[in-house]
């Protein structure tokens, strides 16, 4: 069994609402609410849900881009949000991301060669001729020529950029990457491309990929297990086929319902389930469990007691209470932390 390498339990990330003349603390958003999961090395782990789930806002609050409220994120035995500026600087060398938008996310006063080379410069692992020398290495790696290095980004194509940013991702040799919708700003035929690639990599320097995205069929391809993210929490985790093909929560039930079949024509049609009503607002979530006020199967129990994320087969969890009932018979093994 591989070792694990990233353990995240119980983070939390709550946003203040201030009002008022001087501007008090009204609520909070509750972005991120308690969630738990590990990364094994070399695995490739899919974080998905809808818009303004908190995904994003969990994967920048893992990397300490935006300080956590609250609950631990372990990385290689340490808790990384106990780490002073300076250790925690050295240790972003392991840890790194690839950001959704490829057009924001580059420097445009910048040259491809002093955007891929400045991590190097940073944590003084190589200057001049050897730190040019290893930016062209890494951009051929990514499908680039070494002449690119001299232009800017607004002379690359969409996809050029994402592999501009994948590039710098894997300056430093990291040991994880965050990847943040990483193909979603892209076109279908370059998304394959930009996929493969990931994959590639992750072959060759044995990578850890958390991928964020709402696409479940981007997901299903590339990662080993697939977590569903609903309202600040985590609803369901387990191995990626086997949450495609025996989904536990009626959440993600509905969600797998919306992927298009590639060819209807052909068979294979699937009856496509509407949930009712808007998704809660963060700042005052329902009680009970959170996806109560939009579920087709809910009872009394639903609006009463948080269902806890609980074993319910070999390595699936979800956090239902009737996940038995509506999806079939199994044996649970107790709640537990993901």
């Amino acid at each position: 069994m591989a070792e694990k390498l990233l353990e995240v339990k119980n983070l939390v990330k709550h946003f203040p609402v201030r009002g008022g003349v001087f501007s008090r603390v009204r609520a909070h958003v509750r972005a991120v609410d308690g969630i738990s999961f590990d990364i094994e090395e070399g695995e490739t782990l899919g974080l998905v849900g809808e818009s303004g789930c908190g995904k994003s806002t969990a994967g920048r609050a893992i990397l300490r881009l935006i300080e956590p409220t609250a609950g631990e994120v372990i990385f290689k035995g340490i808790n990384i949000l106990d780490l002073e500026r300076e250790k925690m600087r050295q240790l972003r060398r392991e840890m790194q991301i690839i950001f959704q938008d490829p057009y924001a996310s580059l420097n445009p006063r910048m040259t491809i060669g002093s955007i891929v080379g400045e991590p190097l410069t940073i944590h003084k692992i190589a200057k001049g001729k050897k730190r040019d020398e290893e930016v062209a290495s890494i951009l051929q790696r990514v499908g680039l020529r070494p002449e690119h290095m001299r232009r800017y980004p607004h002379e690359f194509s969409g996809g050029q950029r994402q592999r501009i940013g994948i590039a710098r991702a894997l300056a430093l040799n990291p040991k994880v990457i965050i990847a943040d919708e990483p193909v979603s700003a892209l076109d279908v035929s370059i998304q394959a491309q930009v996929i493969n690639l990931l994959q590639d990599l992750q072959k060759d320097f044995g990578i850890a990929y958390l991928v964020i995205s709402h696409d479940l069929s981007v997901v299903q391809h590339i990662c080993d297990r697939i977590a569903v993210m609903y309202l600040g929490e985590i609803v369901e985790i387990a191995e990626a086929d086997e949450l495609i093909m025996s989904p536990r929560h009626p959440y993600t039930e509905a969600l797998l319902s919306a992927v298009p079949v590639p060819d209807p024509a052909a068979g294979g049609q699937k009856e496509r389930i509407i949930l009712r009503g808007d998704v809660p607002s963060p700042v005052n979530p329902p009680s009970g469990c959170r996806f109560h006020t939009r579920c087709p199967y809910k009872e009394d129990i639903c609006a009463a007691e948080v269902p806890p994320l609980q074993v319910i087969s070999d390595g699936h969890m979800t956090a239902c209470h009737f996940a038995g009932k509506i999806f079939g018979s199994s044996q649970s093994s107790g709640a537990v932390s993901a």
